[in-house]
């Protein structure tokens, strides 16, 4: 009888151990996957929640809204309800990321990299649609300058944009000017109107 609780003693404390043992390496499992999270993961993961966040940028401020779409080095911030007009983010204008909590903590445990046509997106490719679709937009770069007009053309590493008074069509009467934009210089992209981006 007393051999047998001995024994059992034994054996309470060789689990105890071992699940301290797998607590800890579950524990560096988390750390290392964690290690490996670059924030565009965690950014997919917030575009699958509906709560807004705030960015803050480069020269350009802060800015609220719901991350939308993620390409490869760009997010979409989609504006409220009222205004529902889409932002593009390059990542490299990212100072930083506010969230509640739960968004944090969703941000994390479902990061990953999403499809691999959207891995591939550049924010060149986003740029050339908005080329083809004629939009107008207000770019705002890292100094804190906002310029207004049409963007003509987008390149590997910059684009044209043809300067006009917001609200008005690009005609050439109405430009008063251009810019060529390198992309690194580049804080966002707010499109002028509601559009199918978000």
């Amino acid at each position: 009888m007393r051999w047998d609780r001995f024994f059992e003693d034994l054996e309470d404390q060789l689990d105890s151990e071992w699940e301290a043992e797998r607590a800890a390496l579950d524990t560096e499992a988390e750390r290392l996957r964690l290690a490996r999270v670059p924030l565009r993961d965690r950014l997919v993961a917030m575009a699958r929640d509906t709560r807004a966040v705030s960015v803050a940028l480069r020269g350009a401020g802060a800015m609220t809204g719901r991350v939308t779409r993620v390409g490869a080095d760009w997010f979409a911030l989609a504006g409220d309800e009222a205004s529902a007009r889409v932002t593009i983010v390059p990542l490299g204008a990212v100072v930083s990321v506010g969230a509640s909590l739960d968004t944090v903590l969703v941000s994390v445990r479902d990061a990953q990299p999403g499809t691999s046509l959207t891995q591939r997106m550049g924010v060149g490719f986003v740029l050339r649609d908005l080329v083809r679709r004629r939009s107008a937009v207000t770019a705002r770069l890292v100094d804190g300058t906002a310029l207004d007009g049409t963007i003509d053309r987008a390149g590997v590493d910059h684009f044209d944009l043809a300067l006009h008074e917001p609200g008005t069509p690009r005609r050439a009467t109405s430009v008063t000017g251009y810019r060529l934009v390198p992309f690194e210089a580049l804080a966002a992209v707010r499109l002028a109107e509601a559009d199918d981006l978000a």
